[in-house]
């Protein structure tokens, strides 16, 4: 199954896992967590999926 959009909405706690687990696509800003612009969405989507199942604050939305 393809993602169509993978964002990042508020209350993010910048602990990092996102960009640990898949550092091709999230990265860590000034104020939140990013998703890099041009990343590969379905190239990473077991790893965005485990990102966004790890995030201690679900933060992650993933549209599929």
């Amino acid at each position: 199954m393809s993602l169509s959009s993978v964002k990042i909405i508020s209350g993010c706690t910048l602990c990092g896992l996102c960009e640990q687990i898949c550092p091709d696509v999230f990265e860590i800003g000034a104020e939140s967590a990013t998703v890099k612009l041009g990343a590969d969405l379905n190239q990473f989507e077991e790893k965005i999926t485990e990102a966004a199942d790890s995030c201690p604050v679900q933060v992650i939305e993933v549209n599929r």
